[in-house]
């Protein structure tokens, strides 16, 4: 399973960075994703990762405010998030992509772990 960490409370207009890592397995030879699911809502796509790092995908509440990044060595998917906005409040998964393509797609990843709660304040 993969384990997503470093959520938290923030004010709005502010920064987290999360991780997504795993212990014993790598998963240097997948796609990464990185999914939320706010409250009273379904679980949607945020951000994902190919498997060199070369080719990164967003959705569009992503684009420009988050960045996806991995360290192979280190065995470890980041997810920068800047100017976070009330909206952005919710529980956030990482997930590894079983086909390396349909990156918004949640049905072609595995190995989901528990998330981690990122709440905003206005």
């Amino acid at each position: 399973q993969l384990q997503a960490s470093g959520g938290g409370l923030v004010e709005a207009g502010g920064s987290l960075r999360l991780s997504c890592t795993t212990s014993g397995r790598t998963f240097s030879n997948y796609g990464v994703g990185w999914f939320r699911q706010a409250p009273g809502k379904e679980r949607e796509f945020v951000a994902a990762i190919n498997w060199s790092g070369e080719r990164t995908y967003y959705s569009d509440s992503a684009k420009g405010r988050l960045t996806i990044s991995r360290d192979n060595a280190k065995n470890t998917v980041s997810l920068q998030m800047n100017t976070l906005k009330p909206d952005d409040t919710a529980v956030y998964y990482c997930a590894a992509n079983l086909v390396s393509r349909g990156w918004n797609d949640q049905g072609v990843y595995g190995y989901w772990g528990q998330g981690t709660e990122v709440t905003v304040s206005s």
